[in-house]
């Protein structure tokens, strides 16, 4: 839990201790980070307005080495804001005040779509293409050998276009495999993890763009010489 205000962290710790989660708590950005690097957590409730780090920046360190799960709680609540959140790497965004049952259930959530991806991914091959490798169990990319980090919404989304041929999927299907049912955030969210995906793919050397737009639909996995 990272929040600087200690009202805050302390109800947040009722909530979670009451549903039988252990928990430690930082109250900066810069404490947290240096929590991150020694614990392997399974999920960071991370706190947007803070007075050394905001959450927008402490976010951004966390996705340069790790994939656990982030749910952003602000009383940001313009959608610019979610978007953003969203595009820089957290899995979802909660504003304050919430009741706790909503932050109980989307914790829930995203555990539970982590673990969902993580059995899914074990359980197949490596995906390979020209330049391009994705190897779903170690959750990896490889660009003519060079591993790119993602963050771990870009990585499942990659490995779901990937994995399906040329499936177009529209942004509502996106955001129900990976988000669940119960995510009520703006589609939006997937236009911004597509351009992070192709600008990091272009930026490794990738001579070419696997995930297209299809106008009007949504989008689709498509490799030089597969075109329908």
């Amino acid at each position: 839990m990272v929040d600087d205000e200690w009202n805050m962290r302390n109800l947040l710790r009722i909530y979670l201790l009451q549903e039988g989660f252990a928990t430690k708590e930082a109250s900066t950005g810069r404490e947290a980070l240096s929590m991150i690097e020694k614990h392997n957590f399974d999920l960071i409730l991370l706190d947007v307005m803070m007075p050394d780090m905001d959450g927008w920046q402490v976010c951004r360190a966390v996705r340069e080495s790790s994939q656990t799960p982030i749910l952003m709680l602000t009383a940001r609540s313009e959608t610019k804001d979610k978007v953003h959140g969203l595009g820089i790497g957290a899995d979802d965004y909660l504003t304050k005040p919430f009741e706790p049952e909503e932050l109980l259930a989307r914790i829930h959530s995203l555990l539970r779509r982590s673990n969902i991806f993580r059995v899914s991914a074990s359980q197949e091959q490596v995906l390979e293409h020209p330049e391009l490798r994705i190897y779903p169990q170690a959750r990896e990319v490889q660009v003519q050998g060079e591993r790119i980090l993602f963050t771990q919404k870009e990585f499942d989304l990659l490995h779901l276009l990937a994995r399906s041929g040329q499936r177009v999927f529209t942004r509502e299907e996106l955001v129900e495999q990976l988000w669940g049912n119960d995510y009520g955030g703006e589609t939006r969210v997937i236009d911004t993890h597509v351009k992070n995906i192709r600008e990091k793919l272009l930026k490794a050397g990738l001579s070419y763009v696997p995930v297209q737009t299809v106008w009007g639909l949504g989008y689709k996995f498509q490799i030089p010489g597969n075109v329908e």
